[in-house]
């Protein structure tokens, strides 16, 4: 049996703003680029604040009625202790157990100064969120053109290195995501960040759990 915490004012669990979204939270467990779970991820239950949660709904919305889409979470609410955990994860040059999954290109050196990883992140802010697309029909995946958390420049909005369908499905999320308030990241299609964030200037560090 899972127990829920009592968040900050202010604070959601995803799931109880929209109901039929769908969660993987990646970095309670190892399908993420450090390859093991992440300090501070206790539950796979995403949070976000509360204004970003009522907007993040429709989008929901709209996608399902318009596209026949749904949205699936990687992340969201990061708690500064993650931060912390992937900076301390940098500096060890010997582990590179997901490098051939999520940066086989890249040195781990080279993930901070080109923006994939930050020692203090938006999402820590509350209102910052990972997704993609998923099919309503049978929640698969719409392909993206890259995975999740990939570190290259496939990854990045404008590339030219993958086909028109996956540039339409990115362009398609990042349409709607404006039009209800959120803005994306340059460097990775999955990463959006509430324009109106309640918490601008506060970098919490409660867990998650």
């Amino acid at each position: 049996m899972s127990y829920s915490q009592k968040l900050p004012e202010g604070f959601v669990y995803i799931d109880e703003v929209i109901p039929d979204i769908i969660v993987d939270l990646r970095y309670t467990g190892s399908n993420n680029f450090m390859g093991r779970p992440v300090e501070g991820y206790e539950n796979g239950r995403a949070v976000l604040s509360e204004k970003a949660a009522k907007a993040l709904k429709g989008v929901q919305q709209e996608l399902i009625k318009e596209h026949d889409f749904m949205l699936k979470i990687f992340d969201a609410y990061r708690p500064q202790r993650a931060v912390n955990d992937f900076v301390a994860w940098s500096k060890d040059e010997k582990d590179t157990l997901a490098k051939h999954k999520y940066y086989p290109d890249l040195a781990k050196s080279e993930l901070f100064p080109l923006g994939y990883i930050a020692s203090r992140s938006g999402h820590s802010r509350g209102s910052t969120v990972d997704l993609t697309l998923v099919k309503v029909k049978d929640c698969k995946e719409v392909d993206m053109g890259s995975p999740y958390d990939f570190f290259g420049d496939v990854s990045n909005h404008g590339t030219s290195k993958i086909e028109a369908e996956q540039t339409q499905h990115r362009e398609l999320l990042r349409r709607i995501m404006k039009k209800h308030g959120f803005r994306s990241y340059r460097q990775e299609w999955w990463h959006y960040t509430f324009d109106a964030e309640p918490f601008p200037d506060t970098y919490f560090d409660f867990p998650v759990k």
